[in-house]
């Protein structure tokens, strides 16, 4: 019995090895083909970087700059929170005190250059630092992965290829015009760019030269970051010395038809309605439009936003972001 024990034993040792050594083998070979694989991509993203006019040693720089697909970017880019966080619950994560502090600190140091490029620009600077902060932390948290890498690996993931090799054609684009070097090309898992994050399309459109060197760095260049967000608004319909938006007061619920970004009417109509300030207070000016939003719906926070509301939409198409932006940029400028 004991030999036969044995030999049993044995036998399902000399099987579990082979069966590991069988998944080794397979595992190698599939990595093998895997590293083949995306080789023949970067080859395809060479040939086309080429057939657009990239200077063939910036193709070279920048795609030597990924090997093989990042496990990192891949696991982000799947593992995306499912959850939805509530806008009381985003307002107390993205806006704590610290963060207003921080940026009238900030702010106070940097409102010599930011005043006149936003100026220039056609925005205000309680905008521009709304979304700085949001966007990077101030310029402190602009990303950590390498755009090339990124985008590549994401453009060759096949779930959103098209618009992943769109956007590492526009970098490589970017590498070309000599702006940055593709090192130092630093940004989001998701291949958004520096301080403004912008992703590689966005940069070609809106990115601006605000200290006049004649490059338009948003990585290190505060002047650059101020002029490219300021740049981008003013393009997409910013109007200067307006309002975003407030907190008000409800003397009543409003119906859920009543409310949302889109149902505008007059301040004087809203009155009538029995909408004030937060203060309680009468709107001064009667015939602007202006619609109600309450992220969590009916008897919560309420607020009334305006034509420059939709243009932060613009930057990132979310109510949340945009009460954020108008929230954190207001409470810094007008401290």
């Amino acid at each position: 019995m004991l030999q036969r024990r044995h030999l049993l034993a044995t036998l399902t040792s000399v099987a579990g090895s082979a069966a590991m050594g069988l998944s080794s083998a397979r595992a190698q070979a599939a990595a093998q083909t895997s590293a083949q694989s995306y080789a023949a991509f970067l080859d395809s993203v060479r040939t086309q970087a080429l057939t657009q006019g990239i200077v063939p040693s910036i193709v070279s720089q920048a795609l030597a700059l990924t090997r093989t697909p990042n496990a990192s970017v891949l696991k982000l880019d799947r593992h995306q929170p499912e959850f939805t966080l509530t806008w009381a619950q985003y307002r107390d994560r993205v806006l704590p005190e610290s963060r207003f502090a921080k940026g009238r600190s900030v702010y106070g140091a940097q409102q010599s250059v930011m005043s006149p490029v936003s100026a220039r620009f056609g925005c205000d600077d309680r905008a521009v630092m709304g979304i700085w902060g949001l966007e990077s932390g101030f310029g402190a948290h602009d990303g950590t992965y390498s755009v090339i890498d990124a985008l590549a690996t994401l453009a060759y993931d096949g779930r959103r290829s098209a618009f992943f090799r769109n956007e590492l054609m526009k970098a490589l684009q970017i590498l070309n015009d000599g702006d940055i070097a593709p090192a130092a090309m630093i940004g989001s898992y998701a291949g958004a760019m520096g301080q403004a994050q912008f992703m590689p399309s966005a940069y070609l459109r809106y990115a601006a030269d605000g200290d006049g060197d004649g490059k338009r760095n948003i990585w290190t260049s505060e002047a650059d970051v101020f002029a490219s967000i300021a740049n981008y608004l003013g393009k997409c319909g910013w109007q200067v010395n307006e309002p975003w938006g407030q907190e008000i007061t409800l003397a009543k619920t409003l119906d859920k038809t009543e409310i949302g970004r889109t149902r505008q009417r007059t301040l004087a109509e809203w009155m009538a309605l029995g909408v004030r300030r937060a203060d309680g207070t009468a709107f001064s000016r009667r015939d602007v439009k202006g619609a109600v939003v309450q992220p969590d719906g009916p008897g919560t926070q309420a607020f009334m936003v305006y034509h420059n509301f939709n243009v932060i939409r613009r930057y990132n198409p979310s109510d949340y972001y945009a009460l954020g932006v108008g929230l954190l940029g207001t409470g810094i400028v007008s401290a």
